[in-house]
């Protein structure tokens, strides 16, 4: 079995855990979504782009972030292994994003493209219930982290970020958490050694 074959076969997996597949949606799957490798710190998405596509990470890690005035990075999603990035506003309204989307490690992701995905969910009602299952997860997602910035101190919100990523806290360095968290990696490292401390 080739990698794409592989990697297909990841993708139908994953939605057969919400709503399971037809063998033509299944085939639907391999005919629209694309392969592609992705290097260690490569964009698939940069400001000023139209994002043209919702990308499924099959290995490696995403960040998406944006840039302010005095070029401070602040992340505002990871992305790993089954999981989904893509920079929505951009995508649906094909306007220029004011995000970047970048690799953190050496990754492999399936896409599909915007036209495709339209296509799916006008002819396999399935998809948009998969979708919108998907996007609500992520708005969820995005609403805890306003929460959490509005009332947890930052060893909280550490703490946090470990129980519900405890696999990227291995994975990503001090600088890239801190900047997820809002605090800087001084501090992060401080949380850290308290934590240690105090076990």
């Amino acid at each position: 079995m080739n990698s794409e074959n592989t990697s297909i076969q990841k993708l139908i997996k994953y939605f057969n855990n919400y709503f399971p597949l037809s063998n033509e949606e299944q085939g639907e799957i391999q005919r629209l979504f694309t392969e592609r490798r992705v290097k260690r710190r490569q964009f698939i998405l940069q400001q000023g782009d139209v994002c043209r596509h919702f990308t499924f990470v099959v290995s490696g890690c995403f960040k998406m972030y944006a840039v302010d005035k005095s070029g401070k990075e602040h992340n505002i999603q990871f992305a790993a292994e089954n999981d989904w990035i893509t920079e929505l506003s951009s995508f649906y309204s094909e306007k220029p994003s004011q995000l970047y989307i970048e690799a953190v490690e050496s990754s492999l992701v399936l896409q599909i493209k915007h036209p495709d995905l339209l296509h799916l969910y006008t002819n396999h009602h399935k998809f948009d219930h998969n979708f919108r299952v998907i996007i609500e997860q992520k708005f969820i997602e995005l609403q805890n982290r306003v929460l959490q910035h509005i009332s947890l101190t930052g060893e909280e919100s550490y703490l946090l970020f470990l129980e519900l990523f405890p696999n990227l806290s291995k994975r990503l360095p001090n600088t890239e958490i801190a900047s997820y968290l809002g605090i800087t990696p001084e501090f992060l490292s401080k949380i850290r050694k308290g934590l240690i401390h105090r076990r």
